[in-house]
């Protein structure tokens, strides 16, 4: 467990939004993540691509322990994040439980809550060892028009929530319900094999899907929230540049459901695609 621990906060992306492994065993584990304000929202309420990120991470670890060192490379072939309410300017604890271990794969629970006891978001994830096998062929990604519009969101985003500045993400295009975001590979962001971490990937995820749905309704001093993620990380990015691409795939009064894909932005090979269940909360008016 020591070994393990000591790479889990090593690992440049863990380490930099401020990891602890109070625990890690073949059966669950507990983390302890103290609130730094580049995890966070405006209003020092903790980034919805940081908690999709301690589900990962949970998954992943556990998954790592149960499979033993020969199963890798992991990937978490599929991941659902419910976000449940927020932590504000407080530390959040992970409770992670292995459900199911099979001989490739692992199911894992991942409870995140306040040292109250408040819920704060539960994921299930389904990770996979590949045990030495090759990649399967790469999918390419479908992309969008090309078109690069920022809209009066884009760069006001960027510029004013923390850690949406901390991943260095380019809001190339957010108009008509459609977003298109960019992440430059940074160090802060790798894995313990030098790639893109998982969790940064999710959180890109998380993010481009949240702006499709603002792409829509434009900027106001609406109530907002991610209610629900379901992603797949389908390919292990190494160290390159990422874009993301999202669009509204349904709309329903305030809920959106949008479609993301992540792909590398050099020969665009999809790396991870998901739906953001995303909720904006307009006033109606009179």
């Amino acid at each position: 467990m020591i070994a393990s621990k000591i790479l889990l906060e090593a690992s440049p992306y863990p380490a930099s939004l401020g990891l602890m492994v109070e625990e890690l065993g073949e059966e669950s584990a507990h983390f302890i993540l103290p609130f730094k304000n580049q995890n966070s929202n405006p209003g020092k309420a903790l980034h919805g691509g940081v908690v999709a990120s301690m589900i990962d991470l949970g998954g992943l670890a556990v998954a790592r322990e149960a499979l033993g060192a020969d199963a890798g490379p992991l990937h978490t072939a599929s991941i659902q994040v419910s976000y449940l309410s927020a932590a504000i300017d407080q530390p959040i604890f992970v409770d992670v439980t292995l459900l199911r271990r099979g001989k490739e794969i692992c199911h894992v629970e991942t409870v995140v809550r306040t040292e109250e006891d408040k819920p704060i978001a539960r994921g299930l994830s389904t990770v996979r060892g590949r045990f030495g096998k090759e990649a399967a062929e790469p999918v390419i990604a479908v992309g969008d028009d090309g078109q690069s519009e920022p809209g009066p969101m884009g760069t006001y985003v960027a510029d004013r929530v923390p850690y949406i500045a901390r991943l260095g993400l380019d809001f190339q295009h957010m108009t008509g319900g459609t977003s298109r975001i960019a992440m430059p590979f940074i160090d802060m962001n790798a894995d313990d094999t030098g790639g893109v971490h998982e969790g940064a990937v999710l959180a890109l995820l998380d993010t481009t899907g949240a702006m499709a749905a603002w792409a829509e309704t434009g900027p106001g001093a609406f109530k907002a929230s991610t209610v629900g993620v379901q992603a797949s990380m389908v390919a292990r990015p190494g160290a390159e540049d990422l874009v993301a691409y999202g669009k509204i795939a349904q709309r329903d009064d305030e809920i959106f459901w949008c479609d993301v894909e992540v792909a590398t932005e050099s020969s665009q090979n999809v790396v991870a695609r998901g739906t953001v269940l995303y909720r904006i909360v307009i006033p109606k008016e009179g």
